[in-house]
């Protein structure tokens, strides 16, 4: 069975970033009827809270990515305890005592000499002694022993990738304050869940392979892995300079229907065209992840108010007729206000500004030379209430009388009664309006 997962850090609220990685885990999952996973990685107790859990479930709730279990990283520290004790016992693990000014200083050295800034593994040639001295002055961290060899896998996105272990260094598992970072507890997770595929930023490729690594010391399987293409901004600037407006629950209050972000994020930077989906299955049915590639791909927030505008005038009076009632909007009219200007709105947001021109009226926009047009048109207007028919009798009598047609006739009339020079279907708006300033 296929099981994927998505490990965020409950330190923070979801951005678009991470969508992408929960929307490709879970569609892989679902698409093969296997197990999607929803697993925070809490480790860090002075970062995680609990607002952070409750946003990242409610965010992947409004957009319908439903998790098979939940997994808290912080109840499992006994299992990564195990782990590392059994590194120990084959002497790939060992303590370090460098501070991070001792480390720094070392890793601008090797810069200054032209090598890779590779930890140096001077910890191995401590004397029990020495490592007791130390010990009394600080906690230690501990690092993994890589075998400094080759580290070969197929990327399902990447494709065949190989890094030489001597060119990384041995990696952190264990912090001085004894918190479990990541690396460790990501292995030990994936291998005793059963997790099939992990796909992940490209930025995590280096961590892939000494994880590989990792999972063979400690006698297990890795899984099928899959980097995908990091995110940039529309001029291809960093977006980590600017996640901090792209959180979802942003983009919720923004007015960023949840179907079109989805559709958005499925295709971005595929080989298939981005286009809006009817439901998740569609979007299920229709992923490929061979299709995506590996350079950086440009993310631009406004691509998603297009598509949200034609989600939305795709939508019938049921899927919104609780916005439109929060409104105000009485019942018998709702059906009629959402058919009249579906077409005009771009988030539901729009919606409340054309229930107030319908409730309250507009401020007339008369050209000077249009005045007298327009006091002989509203002259003309019969009193409410007006149906379907009004605006079609009503500009012809006005052609009739004032030889006016076209645009001369329509443009000057639509300003006066809305404001604006472009919106809904005058045959349909006139019969909402309530109140008609230009009539006085």
């Amino acid at each position: 069975m296929t099981v994927t997962r998505f490990a965020p850090s409950p330190t923070g609220y979801l951005h678009v970033g991470n969508l992408r990685t929960a929307l490709f885990n879970f569609m892989i999952a679902r698409k093969s009827g296997g197990k999607f996973i929803l697993r925070l990685d809490d480790t860090d107790q002075e970062r995680s809270k609990q607002e952070y859990v409750d946003g990242i479930q409610r965010d992947l709730e409004w957009l319908g990515i439903e998790w098979d279990v939940v997994e808290r990283q912080s109840t499992r520290l006994d299992r990564y305890e195990a782990a590392a004790q059994k590194l120990r016992e084959i002497e790939r693990f060992y303590e370090c005592f460098e501070t991070p000014v001792d480390l720094d200083l070392k890793r601008k050295k090797q810069l200054n000499m032209g090598k890779p800034p590779v930890y140096d593994r001077a910890a191995l040639e401590l004397s029990p002694a020495e490592r007791d001295a130390l010990r009394a002055e600080r906690a230690g961290h501990w690092r993994f022993l890589l075998n400094q060899t080759r580290i070969n896998w197929t990327d399902q996105i990447l494709g065949d990738i190989s890094i030489d272990a001597a060119s990384v260094s041995d990696p952190v598992l264990i912090r001085g304050d004894g918190q479990f970072l990541y690396t460790l507890a990501s292995v030990v997770d994936d291998t005793e869940m059963g997790v099939t595929h992990v796909v992940r930023g490209s930025d995590h490729v280096t961590n892939t392979a000494t994880q590989i690594q990792i999972m063979e010391s400690l006698g297990f399987d890795a899984p099928t892995f899959a980097h995908h293409s990091l995110l940039t901004g529309p001029q291809g600037e960093a977006l980590s300079k600017r996640l901090g407006t792209l959180a979802l629950r942003d983009l919720r209050e923004q007015g960023v229907e949840p179907l079109a972000l989805l559709s958005h994020m499925a295709r971005l930077g595929s080989s298939e065209n981005v286009e809006l989906m009817h439901s998740m299955q569609d979007l299920i049915d229709g992923f490929d992840l061979t299709s995506f590639g590996a350079a950086p791909t440009k993310f631009d927030v406004a691509d998603l108010f297009p598509i949200t505008g034609r989600y939305l005038a795709a939508q019938e009076y049921a899927a919104v007729s609780d916005s439109i009632a929060a409104l105000g909007v009485p019942a018998d009219k709702g059906e009629a206000f959402w058919e009249t200007i579906h077409g005009n709105i771009t988030t539901r947001h729009d919606l409340a500004d054309w229930w107030a021109l319908c409730r309250d009226g507009a401020e007339p926009v008369i050209a000077d030379e249009d005045r007298e047009f327009i006091a002989a048109a509203m002259a003309l207007l019969p009193d409410a209430p007006h149906t379907d028919a009004t605006w079609g009798e009503w500009t012809g009598a006005v052609k009739a009388a004032t030889g006016r047609k076209g645009k001369g006739l329509f443009q000057p009339l639509r300003r006066a009664l809305t404001g604006q020079d472009a919106g809904p279907v005058m045959a349909k708006l006139l019969p909402l309006l309530q109140v008609i300033k230009a009539k006085g």
